[in-house]
């Protein structure tokens, strides 16, 4: 009887064991704490201020999973300084991008747009190999809307996490222009905006 007893506790201990290793080896490493995927963003938030008008900033204000998209007003010939801002309900989670800035890296892409667009990250959101996130940008808008025909008139936004490679460059989208391209990784948030003047 005292074998059976012992070799059920030392069976009862090994599992304990096995079982505590288990749910240890499941936690995130600290590597991985500044993941940020779209399940627990609520609100991209585009703070776009005209040169023209420095003091007077609007925030359009993109809400994850809605069902329609903010309305950003763009004039012609106007210059437009633009801060993205990621918020996961009343928190700010755009830190969380900047401290982890070699993971992370913004497209922005206007399938209908002449913006001339320039990335004015400074170093908190300037990645190791000198590309910028993209968190603070510089629009140069020539025609907000080039088909005043086309069904919608956009900028979609798309934050990467662990690209293989980044670029700045820009590239023909449509009847636009993209600006960033990325291969590898994966989408840790993505916003439509409608574009109007």
């Amino acid at each position: 009887m005292k074998n059976i007893f012992k070799n059920t506790t030392l069976i009862l201990t090994l599992l304990v064991i096995a079982v505590s290793l288990n749910l240890t080896s499941c936690n995130r490493s600290d590597d991985e704490a500044d993941d940020l995927p779209q399940e627990e963003l609520s609100n991209i938030l585009l703070k776009v201020t005209d040169e023209a008008t420095p003091n007077t900033p609007v925030i359009y204000d993109y809400q994850v999973n809605s069902t329609s998209n903010p309305n950003v007003k763009l004039v012609n010939g106007h210059t437009y300084n633009v801060e993205v801002i990621f918020k996961n309900g009343d928190e700010d989670a755009t830190n969380e991008i900047k401290t982890a800035k070699d993971e992370h890296f913004l497209v922005y892409n206007f399938p209908n747009s002449d913006i001339a667009l320039t990335r004015t990250d400074d170093s908190s959101s300037t990645r190791g190999d000198g590309k910028h996130v993209g968190l603070k940008t510089k629009w140069v808008v020539n025609t907000a809307i080039k088909n005043p025909a086309a069904t919608s008139t956009q900028l979609i936004l798309t934050l990467y996490h662990e690209p293989k490679t980044v670029s700045e460059a820009s590239a023909t989208s449509g009847n636009g222009v993209v600006y960033g391209q990325q291969s590898g990784g994966e989408t840790d948030a993505q916003a439509t905006y409608n574009l109007n003047n």
